[in-house]
């Protein structure tokens, strides 16, 4: 019989220690980890507003379940609210990731470990915070593993971005999209790197070794990172995408 932890309790695990490091907040505001299943909870009790301890770290998919709920977030010393009805987070412009302030987190599989350390040293060289998900060694691994790190890192606030590469960029991505919140893409040049991000919102690029020597998958991931949302109607699109993680999310 397997004794590994379920999500749940690894859910709550990580709620009890992210309330440890947050401390206490004021009675009526949620702490910790706030994801779509205490969004849900406020709707449950009538909510229309969801009050947010300022060190609290909110999912992306708890922010979407917030919109499609009509719930607005709001976190404690913020002017602006973090969500609202009537603006979906997708809809509007974002930052081009690398002046978004937030950690980047790398991983690949043993096929993907050179290119990866060379990717992870070009990020700091340019002053970029690096979370490095492993693998740490060319041993062969299983690229599942290291695509949800790096997409559950992202999905939890631990990382604003993320990084995958194996030998194709495919399996990764595919593993990587599995984890609600994420938008993981496949980007082959500089063309497809900029569109992900700008048509398509992306948050997590994914690259081939194969088909990607070092040089060019440097200059894709600099575009990558160099390439805002574009909002509008690619906002609209992604809110689509997004709606259709949370039907199957519910």
């Amino acid at each position: 019989m397997s004794t590994a932890p379920r999500h749940d309790e690894i859910l709550q695990i990580a709620k009890e220690v992210l309330g440890e490091l947050t401390g206490a907040a004021p009675q009526g505001v949620a702490r910790g980890l706030i994801t779509q299943a205490e969004v849900r909870a406020a709707k449950d009790r009538g909510e229309t507003t969801l009050h947010v301890d300022a060190n609290a770290i909110v999912t992306p998919l708890g922010r979407d379940t917030a919109w499609d709920l009509g719930i607005t977030i709001h976190v404690a010393g913020r002017a602006q609210p973090v969500t609202t009805s009537s603006s979906p987070q997708a809809a509007d412009a974002g930052p081009a990731p690398r002046h978004s302030g937030q950690v980047v987190a790398v991983g690949a599989d043993h096929g993907g470990f050179e290119l990866k350390q060379r990717i992870k040293q070009h990020l700091q060289r340019s002053g970029l915070r690096v979370l490095d998900a492993g693998t740490h060694s060319k041993d062969s691994c299983d690229y599942p593993d290291l695509a949800a790190a790096v997409a559950k890192a992202v999905a939890l606030g631990e990382a604003g971005w993320g990084i995958l590469v194996d030998g194709a960029g495919i399996g990764s991505c595919m593993a990587a999209n599995k984890v609600p919140g994420v938008l993981a893409a496949t980007c082959h040049d500089v063309a497809t790197a900029q569109n992900s991000r700008e048509h398509n919102g992306a948050n997590v690029l994914c690259l081939g070794t194969g088909s990607l020597p070092g040089d060019a998958a440097l200059q894709v991931v600099d575009a990558w990172l160099d390439t805002p949302f574009g909002g509008g109607r690619h906002g609209r699109r992604v809110n689509k995408i997004k709606a259709l993680e949370r039907s199957f999310s519910r």
